[in-house]
């Protein structure tokens, strides 16, 4: 099954209509010809004075204060577009992440205080068990946009260095969440930054990818109702294209979801998100909007990937 060109360009007009600026600027880098500029362009606009990152980046929380997992998000972007060491956005985050802000007991934290001054969903409330709660995310990934975009000399590349030894070693031991999706993920995402940066050095490459297997072959759900109604790991989240690592073994599954995409659109042609917040009723109507259109690029450069979209786009 392929996406037509009708839905494409249906598609295309609401990612117009009612996309942020910097979901927009990246729906036409990946999908118009548009430039990677003008997404970093959006991107700085989140940018704040310390060289972190709010304002609502990360959708679900509204803090307009700095804060690490909002710094992943950006870090993210990045990445999406191969953005070069030199950029000031990636000095910016460097100098965050250097200042020893929301670093505690060895890592970033995953929610902070100020987060409960402002609308967010739940997960996003900062408690006292925060630390213990989001483990080793966004912190392993954010030691990985170290060590792929710092410099070897500093502070802080030591420290990412160090980071990622333990990390990594925790990971294979059995001692951080392999049963959950986003420390899986970041843990991906330190190989993949690790492997960009020709850091593959600081652990023992082969059982940290023997770990990530079995990791995320447990955590990918095989019912494809189960993909369009409920929040679980679904095989596009780390199978991104026939080259990823995950990809053999599990042929039949990306097929399944590329077809339960494309039937499973609403009445806008676009996709719902399976998860609401609960509370802020008028801000999460807005945020729900920007998650929509981060999940049509998703979606659509996944769709891409397994060539099913009827024009090559």
């Amino acid at each position: 099954m392929k996406l037509t060109n009708q839905d494409f360009d249906a598609i295309r007009r609401w990612m117009h209509r009612n996309a942020r600026p910097l979901d927009l600027a990246r729906w036409q880098y990946h999908f118009e010809s548009g430039s990677a500029e003008a997404v970093l362009q959006s991107l700085s606009a989140y940018q704040n004075e310390d060289g972190g990152f709010g304002h609502g980046l990360e959708a679900d929380c509204w803090n307009p204060a700095s804060a690490p997992m909002q710094t992943w998000a950006a870090a993210c972007i990045l990445r999406e577009l191969n953005a070069p060491k030199e950029h000031p956005i990636v000095a910016g985050i460097l100098r965050y992440l250097g200042s020893g802000a929301h670093f505690v007991d060895g890592l970033w934290q995953g929610a902070i205080p100020s987060n409960n001054d402002f609308p967010h969903a739940p997960w996003w409330t900062f408690t006292e068990r925060s630390g213990e709660d989001w483990g080793y995310n966004p912190t392993a990934s954010l030691a990985g946009f170290v060590l792929q975009y710092g410099v070897s000399e500093s502070a802080l590349y030591k420290k990412a260095e160090g980071i990622a030894k333990r990390a990594v070693a925790d990971f294979i031991a059995g001692r951080t969440k392999t049963d959950d999706m986003h420390e899986v993920n970041v843990f991906w995402e330190l190989l993949a930054s690790c492997k960009a940066a020709g850091r593959i050095d600081l652990f023992d490459e082969s059982a940290f990818g023997q770990t990530l297997q079995r990791a995320v072959r447990a955590l990918i759900g095989t019912d494809p109702q189960a993909w369009a109604t409920g929040y679980v790991c679904t095989p596009s989240r780390f199978i991104r294209s026939p080259k990823s690592p995950f990809y053999p073994g599990s042929e039949s599954l990306p097929e399944q979801e590329c077809d339960q995409m494309i039937q499973g659109r609403n009445a806008d042609g676009v996709w719902e998100i399976t998860w609401s917040w609960g509370a802020y009723e008028r801000e999460f109507a807005i945020a729900e909007n920007w998650w929509k259109a981060n999940l049509v690029i998703e979606n659509l450069l996944f769709l891409r990937a397994f060539d099913c979209i009827e024009t090559k786009r």
